[in-house]
Parts: C-alpha cells; sequence; structure tokens
C-alpha cells in the first residue's frame, strides 16, 4: 500500500510535552510582575505557539515595547524555575519510535525559542527522533508559512507529503498557509471546537490515537 505521507512534524509544547498550564501560568505571573493587565486563562493559552515577543504584545497591544522586554523577561524567569517539572505526554516517546520504526521522517515546528528547544530535547533525550527543527526565533511565528515552509525545504519534501501535528489554531492555520495536510490533539492549548473549522484530517483526544491513524493512514 502507498504512503500518503514522508514527514510528519510536530508542534512541542500542548502537542508532545503538557506544558500548556505552566505556560499560561507563567504569563499571567510575568504580567502581574510588570503590572499590566493580567490575561484571563483562555486568553493566556491562546497565545501558545507564538513567539515569545509577538504572545505578550497581543495580550498587551497598547503596551510600550519597554513593557513587552519586560514582560518577557518575567515570562522567562517563572517558566525556567519550573519547566524542570514538565513531563512528556503520555505515550509519546513510545509513540515516536513506532513512527520511526515505520520509516516515518519528523521534524518539530515549534514556538519555542532556540535556546529552550534544545535545553528541552537534552532533558527528554528525543532530539535524535527529529530530523530537522525550526523555531520562533529563527523564523516569522505561527501561523506565518515560514517555519513549516524552511523545514519542507530542509528535508526536500512536497508540502502534499508532509502533515503537521498540533493542538492550537495556530498549527492547524501554518498547516493551510504551507499548503500541508494537518491533525489536531483536543488535550492541548486550544478547544477542539476551534479547531474544527481548521480542516485538519481528523481529532484526537490522546497520542496513542493519534499514532495508530498515522501507521493506518498516513
Amino acid at each position: 500500500m502507498s504512503r500518503r505521507f514522508d514527514l510528519v512534524v510536530f508542534d512541542w509544547d500542548g502537542t508532545l510535552m503538557d506544558s500548556t498550564g505552566m505556560i499560561a501560568r507563567s504569563i499571567q505571573r510575568a504580567f502581574d510582575d510588570v503590572g499590566l493587565a493580567v490575561p484571563s486563562d483562555q486568553e493566556a493559552r491562546y497565545v501558545i505557539g507564538y513567539g515569545l515577543g509577538e504572545a505578550m504584545a497581543h495580550l498587551a497591544p497598547n503596551a510600550t515595547e519597554a513593557q513587552i522586554r519586560q514582560v518577557v523577561d518575567a515570562y522567562r524567569t517563572h517558566f525556567l524555575a519550573k519547566d524542570q517539572d514538565l513531563k512528556l505526554y503520555d505515550g509519546v516517546e513510545e509513540g515516536l519510535t513506532r513512527l520511526r520504526d515505520a520509516n516515518f521522517r519528523m521534524a518539530v515546528a515549534t514556538g519555542k525559542s532556540r535556546a529552550g528547544l534544545d535545553r528541552v530535547l537534552k532533558a527528554t533525550q528525543l532530539g535524535g527522533f527529529f530530523e530537522v527543527t525550526r523555531t520562533a526565533d529563527e523564523a516569522f511565528s505561527k501561523p506565518h508559512p515560514a517555519m513549516l515552509e524552511y523545514i519542507l525545504g530542509y528535508a526536500a519534501v512536497e508540502p502534499e507529503r508532509a502533515v503537521m501535528v498540533g493542538d492550537t489554531t495556530h498549527d492547524l492555520q501554518l498547516a493551510l498557509n504551507a499548503g500541508t495536510a494537518s491533525l489536531g490533539l483536543t488535550y492541548g492549548a486550544h478547544e477542539s471546537e476551534a479547531l474544527l473549522d481548521l480542516q485538519a484530517l481528523a481529532l484526537f483526544d490522546d497520542f496513542n490515537s493519534l499514532v495508530e491513524w498515522i501507521l493506518t493512514h498516513g
């Protein structure tokens, strides 16, 4: 049976790692530290996947550049104090192993910084699974297609032979903008109702179900 996809591109936070709650709380604490209006949990979760500067500017459109820098610095302080406690979602390492054993190529497109992604890849020892990774400080933030376009070019894979996997509307819109298919996960930052409008091939409530679908239909 011929395969539909050669390359599976994963988001990180909220897709592979259970970090959305920590990110939202760190954003809220950072805004409180700087004296800006603290975003709601829903508002903080919405910007997960953006680069840090873009995320904070979205949440505080009237803030000065200096205030945005302060919020970014405060966020990093709060997040780094706790990031060693974060865990992968159930089934992630086993699922990536199954995809690798089935000869799927894999990559990461994330709103994290390069330093942040490298740190977590080392901590989780997952770096060897991914042929190429791209971060928000190396390209325009999601949903701009540049991040995914770079990955496709590096891997020499046509858009129709790749699928983007993510938990946010930003991930699925990124796929649409870059011309790839997408698969959505409902356990991350954005609610499933928001994901339904963005033409994902399927939505999944757990990582194991996602892997089974890729192995069967991908």
